[in-house]
């Protein structure tokens, strides 16, 4: 009698192990999956690591998926064991700003930074973004895409009326202007031909704490130029890493 039992207990065992499916909350979990959880009321809870603790974990798998408690964020390793590069999959924190400001001269003799941040559009993370006067602190290391637009004129200003503009424009990290310069040639004030707009996309590795704002100069005639009207110019960060 204990032969039989221990056979049917076998045969018990080996059909369990060839199913290799779990169902929680369910009798009759799906087919194509190996752990099927199904609840009204609750979800699922991974484990919450802080930045250091992700870090020091060894050989972390490819793939494998953990919450930052830190930056309150779902992580996974995008690399291997050897080489982990710890990428995310929540939503990217971003921020944009458009400008108000329509009489500030923006064809100035240096680099200087322009009044951008006038009307802030949303900011995902007001720990992430700080913003003051002309510039914006990013307080979180990592790797952003900014994407800057300016549209300007040539007021009607006598003596002026025959200048021709070329607004350069550049990002500035901490200052100092960084990357791709924006550049439309010349704008000649003359027979309707007031307008022109610049246009810069960069993606940068911040160290943070980091300022970040948007600086033109002058590349022709010193003629004053502003910001075409409200709202069409703009500067958009996002952190992508």
């Amino acid at each position: 009698m204990k032969h039989i039992l221990y056979v049917v207990i076998m045969l018990f065992c080996i059909n369990y192990h060839s199913y290799s499916q779990v169902g929680i909350g369910t009798t009759n979990p799906d087919n194509s999956s190996i752990l099927d959880i199904e609840s009204t009321d609750k979800g699922i809870l991974i484990p919450r690591l802080t930045t250091a603790q992700i870090n020091a974990i060894t050989n972390p798998a490819e793939g494998l998926l953990l919450f930052n408690s830190d930056e309150n964020e779902f992580v996974f390793n995008f690399g291997d064991n050897v080489t982990p590069d710890w990428s995310k999959i929540s939503h990217n924190n971003s921020v944009k700003y458009s400008n108000t400001d329509l009489t500030t001269n923006i064809n100035t003799g240096a680099y200087t930074n322009i009044p951008i941040f006038g009307t802030q559009n949303w900011n995902d993370d007001t720990t992430l973004y700080t913003q003051a006067g002309n510039t914006l602190t990013i307080n979180t290391s990592g790797r952003y895409r900014i994407t800057v637009n300016i549209a300007y004129r040539v007021p009607t200003i006598g003596g002026n009326t025959d200048q021709r503009v070329s607004v350069e424009a550049q990002i500035a990290v901490g200052g100092t202007p960084t990357g791709a310069i924006a550049n439309t040639g010349y704008v000649r004030h003359a027979n309707g031909h007031l307008e022109a707009s610049l246009h810069i996309t960069e993606i940068f590795e911040i160290t943070a704490p980091q300022t970040i704002s948007v600086q033109t100069t002058r590349g022709g005639n010193s003629a004053p130029t502003v910001f075409r009207s409200a709202g069409t110019s703009n500067i958009y960060i996002e952190k992508i890493k």
